[in-house]
C-alpha cells in the first residue's frame, strides 16, 4: 500500500489521502495497513453478530443479564491468560496467536452448531452468545494496543480517527455481507466467513509489523518493540491499579459502560412500549445504525484528526460525556421515542468517532507493558463490569417503581462526573517540559519525520 511517487513533490494518491486525514508520506503504509486491519476485524465480528443475537434469544430474554454476568467473569479469567502470553512472546508473533486462536474456536463452534441437538442447542446458544461478547471486546481490545504500541502520541492524535473510520465501514461491510449470504448459505456458515476474515487480519498484522519501523522512527527499534515484554501474569490488574494515569483511564472507562447501559435500557424499554411490530422494530434500529455509521465515519476522516491535535485531549475527552450529559437531561425532562433516537445517535457517534481514538492515544505515553496488560484489563474486565454493574443497578431501581425519567435524572450527575475527570485527564496528558514516562521521553526525544 503505497499513496506517494518517491522524495519530493507529493503524488496525486498522498494528495487525495491528505484530504481525509494529516499523513506524512513515511507513515502512509502503515497508516494504510492499520486501517485494513481494523476493518477486517470489525467486519468479521459484524458478520456473526446477527447470529449472536438470534442466539441469545434461544433462551428467552430474561437469561440475557445473567450472561452479561458470565462475559464478565469470563473477561476475570481471560486477563492473566493474555498477560502470560504477552510477557513470553513478541507482539508480532502473539497478535496473529490471538487471532488465529479465536478463528479456532470459531471452528469449534461451527462444528457444535451443526451436530447439536435440539435440547443441547439452548446450551451451545448461551455459551457462543458469551463467547463473542468476548470476542469483540478482546479483538478490538489488542488491536488498539498494538496501535498504541506502533505510533507516537502525537501521531495518534492525527492518525487514529482515520484508522478508526476502516473498523467503521467494516461494521458496515459485515452486516451487508450477512445480509446477503445469510439466505443463500445459512446463518451458521457465516462463522467460516468471519474465520477468513480474522486470516486476513494476520495478514495486516505482518504488513504493518514490516511498515512500522519507517512510520515511528529508528527510536522504536531502539526501544526494542519487536522484543517480548515479560512481567507478570497479574500485571493487568496491578498495574491499571497503582498509576494515577491508568486509575483515571479506568474510571472514564466505568463511566462509558455505565451510563451507557442506562441509556441502552431506556431506549429498549421506550421502543418496546412504542412500537409493537418487530418488523418496525428492526427498522427502527438498522436506522439508527445507519445513522450512527455515518456520522461516525464524517467525524473520523474529516474532523478528529484535524481538532483533536488543536483542541486538546480534555475537551476531545470531554465530548462524549458531555453530550451524555445532555442526553440524559433531555430524556428525564421527555422520555419519548424521538428524543432517545436522537440521544442514541449523538452518543453513540461521539463515542466511535471521538471518544474512542482520543482514550486511545492517551496509552501511547504509558509503558509498552501497561499499553497491552493494563489496557486489556481495563478494555475488557473494567467495561464488561461496569455493563453487568449498571444492568443489575438498572432493574433494581425498576423494580423499586423509578420511572424512565426518574432513571436518567439519577444517571445524570454520574455523566456530570464523568465531564470533571476528563478535563482531568487531558491535563495530565498535556506534553510537558519533562517526559512522564520512558516511553514518552524517548519519542519526544525522536527525530521528527520530514
Amino acid at each position: 500500500m503505497s499513496a506517494g511517487t518517491g522524495p519530493g513533490r507529493p503524488g496525486p494518491g498522498l494528495r487525495l489521502l491528505r484530504t481525509l486525514v494529516s499523513v506524512e508520506r513515511h507513515e502512509v503504509a502503515a497508516t494504510l495497513w492499520s486501517a485494513a486491519l481494523f476493518f477486517t476485524l470489525l467486519s468479521s465480528y459484524y458478520v456473526i453478530r446477527p447470529l449472536r443475537e438470534a442466539l441469545g434469544l434461544t433462551g428467552g430474554v430474561k437469561s440475557l443479564q445473567w450472561m452479561f454476568t458470565a462475559t464478565f467473569v469470563m473477561m476475570l479469567l481471560a486477563v492473566p491468560v493474555f498477560s502470560w502470553v504477552v510477557a513470553r512472546w513478541p507482539r508480532q508473533v502473539f497478535i496473529p496467536g490471538v487471532y488465529r486462536c479465536f478463528a479456532a474456536m470459531l471452528l469449534g463452534f461451527f462444528a457444535a452448531l451443526q451436530l447439536a441437538s435440539d435440547a443441547a442447542l439452548v446450551v451451545v446458544a448461551r455459551v457462543f452468545y458469551v463467547w463473542a461478547a468476548v470476542f469483540s471486546l478482546f479483538v478490538v481490545s489488542v488491536f488498539w494496543e498494538y496501535m498504541a504500541d506502533v505510533w507516537r502520541r502525537d501521531q495518534g492524535e492525527r492518525l487514529f480517527g482515520f484508522i478508526a473510520a476502516g473498523g467503521t465501514v467494516g461494521a458496515l461491510v459485515g452486516p451487508a455481507l450477512t445480509g446477503l449470504l445469510a439466505p443463500r448459505i445459512g446463518p451458521a456458515y457465516l462463522i467460516l466467513l468471519s474465520v477468513a476474515g480474522l486470516e486476513l487480519a494476520t495478514l495486516c498484522v505482518r504488513r504493518i509489523g514490516r511498515a512500522a519501523p519507517a512510520a515511528a522512527g529508528p527510536q522504536a527499534r531502539a526501544q526494542g518493540h519487536d522484543a517480548a515484554i515479560g512481567g507478570g501474569v497479574f500485571a493487568g490488574f496491578t498495574l491499571a491499579l497503582s498509576s494515577p494515569r491508568l486509575l483515571g483511564i479506568c474510571g472514564y472507562v466505568l463511566m462509558l459502560a455505565i451510563t451507557g447501559t442506562f441509556l441502552y435500557f431506556e431506549q429498549m424499554t421506550i421502543v418496546e412500549a412504542t412500537i409493537s411490530d418487530p418488523a418496525g422494530r428492526t427498522v427502527l434500529f438498522a436506522n439508527i445504525d445507519l445513522a450512527v455509521n455515518v456520522a461516525t465515519i464524517v467525524l473520523q476522516t474529516a474532523v478528529l484528526g484535524r481538532v483533536l491535535p488543536r483542541v486538546g485531549l480534555g475537551w476531545t475527552l470531554a465530548a462524549l460525556p458531555l453530550v451524555t450529559l445532555l442526553a440524559l437531561l433531555s430524556l428525564g425532562a421527555a422520555p419519548i421515542l424521538m428524543v432517545v433516537v436522537g440521544a442514541q445517535i449523538a452518543r453513540r457517534a461521539a463515542d466511535y468517532a471521538v471518544s474512542k481514538p482520543a482514550r486511545e492515544v492517551l496509552f501511547t505515553l504509558v509503558d509498552r507493558e501497561s499499553k497491552y496488560k493494563a489496557k486489556n484489563f481495563i478494555d475488557t474486565v473494567v467495561y464488561r463490569g461496569g455493563d453487568a454493574l449498571s444492568a443489575w443497578v438498572f432493574s433494581g431501581f425498576k423494580a423499586l417503581g423509578l420511572g424512565l425519567a426518574g432513571l436518567a435524572f439519577v444517571a445524570a450527575p454520574l455523566a456530570a462526573v464523568w465531564v470533571a475527570g476528563s478535563f482531568l485527564l487531558g491535563r495530565a496528558a498535556r506534553p510537558g517540559p519533562r517526559a512522564t514516562c520512558p516511553e514518552e521521553q524517548v519519542t519526544r526525544a525522536g527525530p521528527r519525520a520530514p
